[in-house]
């Protein structure tokens, strides 16, 4: 490098034009690339526990896969499985009030709006389920091809039906339209009025015109991107599985990269607490959790110890009482800030 390229890049760097990594560096492990042919990242598959899990633990039902709390009735969705049901969990006191049956096998569960419904995609019934937490009734949508994510926005729901690589858009309890996307579409993130969709299998994050449903814009996510959520202001954060990491992006003016933050331990499970600035992510190659606090310049902050396999998890806005599924022992963990 001449002296005058070094000194140029010098003042880049003074002035903040060049990309500065918060947390570690910027760039994947050495070495490290996604596979050929692509392939979606899933969670690892966590060990024995080691540590006594923070909080308290309380049991659940079979298989918990997907949690949603609502601030409106104080209600925690955990879906469970064997037999396919929604779990109505008292998010004080840890109580199961009740096991609503599902279409099918439920994922990763969403708040339509503070009261509800619950919208909970059934992926082997290729179906969207709206389950109302006050008198427990089920609305059932036909959507596309093994729905596995779900957000509202504008009173449409959009749902990402992973194996028809597809965005079905409900409205008014049926379907209305249904849009390619990349391929094996995972994580949907309604973000200052678009919806973002990470691609599990494309490595990408897209922002969408919900009205449209037309693309206003894609990036890479990193080696093996699964889900997102945003923070207040309207940064996406996305969980590079494959890659350790968590990846974060503008969308102000546009979709842009700003941070990657190293996260060792196959991080999967996302959740923001917008009020806090904090987003909490669950690293299942270690039965742990991650706070993270958001912002242009995001930084780990400390480390919990969860219960095993902790693949999904929400936060209660009002308390920040964070609610850890376990897909292992049928479990969920209440945690205090």
């Amino acid at each position: 490098m001449t002296l005058r390229v070094a000194l140029f890049l010098l003042v880049l760097l003074a002035a903040g034009l060049l990309p500065v990594a918060c947390g570690g560096s910027d760039d994947p492990p050495r070495g490290a690339e996604p596979p050929y042919p692509p392939r979606a990242a899933e969670p690892a598959a966590s060990p024995e526990q080691d540590a006594e899990p923070a909080g308290r633990v309380v049991r659940v039902g079979a298989g918990p896969e997907g949690v949603a709390f609502d601030p409106g009735t104080g209600v925690v969705a955990v879906g469970l499985r064997d037999p396919d049901l929604l779990a109505l969990v008292d998010g004080a006191t840890g109580e199961v009030r009740r096991r609503v049956p599902l279409p099918g096998a439920p994922r990763h569960l969403a708040l339509a709006r503070p009261g509800g419904p619950f919208i909970v995609p059934a992926e082997e019934a290729d179906a969207l389920a709206l389950v109302s937490p006050g008198d427990e009734q089920v609305r059932t949508v036909r959507v596309g091809d093994q729905p596995h994510d779900a957000a509202a926005l504008g009173g449409r729901v959009y749902v990402g039906d992973e194996f028809g690589s597809t965005l079905s858009v409900v409205r008014g309890g049926r379907r209305v339209a249904q849009e390619p996307v990349d391929v094996q579409p995972g994580g949907i993130v309604p973000v200052g009025g678009q919806v973002g969709v990470v691609s599990a299998r494309a490595y990408t994050i897209e922002l969408f015109d919900p009205r449209t449903v037309r693309g206003l814009g894609s990036q890479s996510a990193g080696l093996g991107p699964t889900h997102a959520v945003r923070d207040a202001g309207d940064r996406i954060y996305v969980a590079d599985t494959r890659g350790d990491a968590l990846i974060v992006f503008e969308t102000r003016p546009r979709l842009k990269w700003i941070a990657r933050v190293p996260l060792p331990g196959s991080p999967y499970g996302l959740a923001a607490d917008p009020g806090r600035d904090r987003v909490w992510i669950t690293l299942t190659g270690r039965n742990e959790l991650m706070e993270v606090a958001a912002g242009e310049r995001p930084r780990r902050v400390r480390t919990l110890p969860t219960v095993r396999q902790p693949n999904t998890l929400a936060v209660d806005p009002g308390s920040g009482r964070v609610f850890v599924a376990s897909r292992t022992d049928g479990t969920l963990q209440l945690i205090d800030p």
